[in-house]
């Protein structure tokens, strides 16, 4: 059995203290051109319940990223759906 590596990404908080997270998925909504990605706290990747973080993303040129804070309902409401299909495929496959 492969043990798969899973991507981390370092983001600091408001007072520039940097956090390890490690990315649950990536991906696009084709209608709006925006990208989204979704992490958890490297500290709580093996907890029953972890906390997790959602972002809309830009790709800068030299492999780093621009996050910026989900504000709008209809956003959040595309991550969740998101969040609740790879749950649903997660449990399917166990």
């Amino acid at each position: 059995m492969a043990i798969e590596e899973k991507e981390r990404i370092i983001i600091p908080d408001e007072n520039g203290v940097e956090n390890l997270f490690e990315v649950l998925f990536t991906f696009d909504v084709e209608d709006t051109g925006s990208s989204y990605i979704a992490v958890v706290p490297a500290e709580q990747v093996n907890d029953e319940e972890v906390e997790v973080y959602a972002f809309r993303y830009e790709e800068k040129d030299d492999d780093d990223l621009s996050l910026f804070a989900i504000e709008s309902d209809e956003e959040w409401e595309i991550v969740e759906e998101m969040l609740n299909t790879l749950a649903e495929e997660e449990e399917l496959s166990e």
